[in-house]
């Protein structure tokens, strides 16, 4: 009889342990992955509350702002805003070598209609200004994306002045090729047959 009773006693004290244990162990990995998977973001210490809505009031208006300048610069598709949005998300990507997102972005652009030329185009003027843009400054990499996307013909400053003769192309139009000069006419007449 006397073995029995330490037998229930040793259960008993083995099961409190485990659930100890457990619970220990909830305890110390719970409040971790509540504050971990916590989508608030804290408020910037610096800023009061009014700053932080005034400064979200001028980037939303300054959006708008450039996707009204976007319908009246470019006619056509890529003027609507949302191939203006989805396709400077994609030239972006692209400029920061996220490809697989890049396509995936790029798949619901030609969903919604949008023409791809005007991406290659934009992307193409990003990268003749690839030396002018400030990678620490995200606004350079925005307002370039953002100026290419409503004229992907611009050229940077030096190389117009070193080349004025070259024409920019507009959009998804390919450069035509120079026309050759026609043989000039010969001065001795062509002899009789």
């Amino acid at each position: 009889m006397r073995r029995s009773g330490t037998d229930l006693k040793n259960a008993v004290l083995r099961h409190f342990a485990v659930a100890g244990l457990v619970i220990g162990l909830a305890l110390l990995i719970g409040p971790g992955a509540v504050f971990a998977q916590s989508g608030t973001p804290a408020p910037d210490a610096g800023k009061p509350p009014a700053a932080n809505a005034a400064d979200a009031t001028k980037d939303n208006q300054r959006k708008t702002d450039e996707f009204v300048e976007a319908s009246q610069a470019i006619n056509g598709p890529a003027g609507n805003p949302e191939c203006v949005w989805l396709g400077r998300r994609v030239v972006r990507l692209m400029w920061l070598d996220d490809l697989d997102t890049a396509f995936r972005h790029l798949d619901l652009y030609d969903r919604f209609g949008c023409p791809g030329g005007h991406v290659q185009a934009t992307f193409r003027c990003l990268t003749r200004f690839g030396g002018q843009i400030d990678p620490k400054v995200a606004e350079t990499l925005s307002s370039r994306i953002h100026a290419c996307w409503i004229n992907p013909g611009a050229q940077p400053q030096a190389a117009v002045a070193a080349n004025p003769a070259a024409p920019a192309t507009a959009g998804n139009a390919a450069a035509a090729p120079a026309a050759s000069p026609s043989p000039a006419p010969s001065a001795s007449p062509a002899p009789a047959k």
